[in-house]
């Protein structure tokens, strides 16, 4: 009995730090505007919306992958599906909960299209790089 109330306790403490992490990963994220070039590739004009996500980590699984953002991808696709079950079960007893929902999912895709603009200036200076040496 105590083995499945510590096991249930570190999961339950697992899963806020995860969401912890991965909105603070947003929120560093959000301050930052898109660049021409992202807006222009990926269509976004206006504010990220959670029904471009996947439209936009297959741009971003077209540029090579930098060494510094290892996981954090990952981590967010996660998070993104995760916010998707709440929206999906939860969410339809709480409708500000579905709000919620959709308004963080789509500050993951704005997450994405940073992540894509950093991965494309990562890629150009690779070129840089190869045309010069």
């Amino acid at each position: 009995m105590m083995a499945a109330f510590i096991l249930v306790c570190s999961v339950i403490f697992l899963l806020q730090f995860f969401i912890s992490y991965c909105r603070s990963l947003i929120a560093a994220s959000v301050r930052e505007p898109l660049s021409q070039e992202v807006q222009e590739v990926t269509g976004l004009t206006r504010a990220a919306t959670e029904e471009e996500f996947a439209r936009v980590v297959q741009l971003l699984q077209l540029c090579p992958e930098r060494p510094e953002e290892r996981g954090e991808i990952s981590l967010i696709r996660t998070y993104f599906r995760m916010l998707g079950v709440i929206r999906s079960t939860i969410a339809k007893i709480v409708p500000s909960l579905e709000r919620w929902a959709s308004a963080e999912r789509g500050q993951c895709t704005h997450f994405v299209a940073v992540v894509l603009g950093r991965r494309i200036a990562f890629s150009r200076n690779l070129f840089a790089q190869q045309i010069s040496g």
